[in-house]
């Protein structure tokens, strides 16, 4: 069975809270997100934009950024907050990764964000198709940067590892919320776990910069952000996405309230302080949002630190 929300016996209706004005994405380039959208059709690929349903998608797309999502639009888990359906997944496509690459280079990339959905019922979630698709990706794109932003890999061993040894330049794993909230709105997935597969990811390569990112509004507060800050701080992350939860359907999780502007300011202010190389903090922040200029900032952001620690 295919459901477009968690799958639950008697779920209740949580009534959506109408949107403040200062969530609102633009079109910026109605050509170029035509384009975007036929060399995606052409090659049948899916993205999360879409699956998703990002409210950056027409903003996104007017620049050709477009998050590929591979494996697959089928989930195998259930989260509450998200959108993508959740059933027994397809088959693998093994074309994906030459699509993927020709894709790439089709809407001349720079830096390609490509993630998937959780694919419990393979043996290693699906690390050796990330390989695959990062590999081939580089192949045919020599100078465009990859990060990959990928599930959890629970209870599959050390098969995350495959991911890593393809050498993407960004691991993304999402911690999406307060561990408090992890069993109503991420049953299947466990916070620590998360936790560590970001510390895993940075202690077999310590060139790679490591991404996390967190939804608010949900029903969590102020001391339990930072303390998943430190925790991530901990875990040696690079960059930190925070975001608003935008409450899809009536069946999801209920949208507890929306953040404004200057306390997304605030969060931000706060986690810079805690040390992170890079922090990303606004109503429409998502993970892959202008990660090709986020990327190039963490660059930047790197040398300084290097430099700096060499002068002390």
């Amino acid at each position: 069975m295919i459901t477009r929300h968690p799958e639950k016996v008697n779920k209740p209706i949580n009534r959506i809270k109408k949107k403040p004005s200062w969530i609102r994405s633009k079109l910026t380039n109605s050509q170029e997100f035509f384009l975007t959208k036929t060399i995606v059709n052409q090659y049948n690929l899916k993205t999360v934009c879409q699956e998703a349903n990002c409210p950056n998608i027409t903003e996104c797309w007017s620049k050709r950024h477009a998050t590929f999502l591979i494996m697959g639009d089928t989930c195998t888990r259930a989260c509450a907050f998200c959108d993508v359906i959740t059933g027994k997944p397809k088959p693998l496509d093994h074309l994906e990764p030459i699509k993927i690459a020709n894709a790439v280079k089709k809407l001349s990339l720079r830096h390609a964000v490509i993630t998937s959905v959780d694919r419990d019922d393979l043996d290693d979630g699906g690390a050796k198709h990330f390989n695959e698709v990062i590999k081939e990706t580089k192949k045919t794109n020599p100078d465009t940067t990859i990060e990959v932003l990928t599930p959890d890999f629970l209870r599959k061993g050390d098969s995350y590892k495959k991911v890593i040894e393809a050498k993407p330049d960004v691991f993304n794993h999402n911690i999406e919320t307060v561990p408090g909230l992890y069993r109503k709105v991420r049953p299947g997935s466990r916070y620590f776990a998360s936790l560590q597969l970001l510390n895993n990811a940075k202690k077999i390569d310590k060139n790679i910069f490591t991404k996390s990112g967190l939804m608010v509004g949900l029903g969590e507060n102020k001391d339990e952000i930072l303390q998943v800050m430190d925790d991530l701080i901990s875990a040696k992350v690079d960059f930190l996405t925070i975001g608003q939860y935008l409450q899809p359907s009536v069946k999801h999780h209920p949208l507890d309230r929306y953040y404004n502007p200057e306390e997304f300011e605030e969060l931000e202010s706060i986690a810079k302080s805690k040390g992170f190389l890079l922090v990303s903090s606004s109503p429409l922040t998502r993970s892959s949002y202008h990660a090709d200029e986020d990327f190039t900032k963490l660059q930047k952001n790197r040398i300084k630190q290097t430099n700096a620690e060499s002068i002390s």
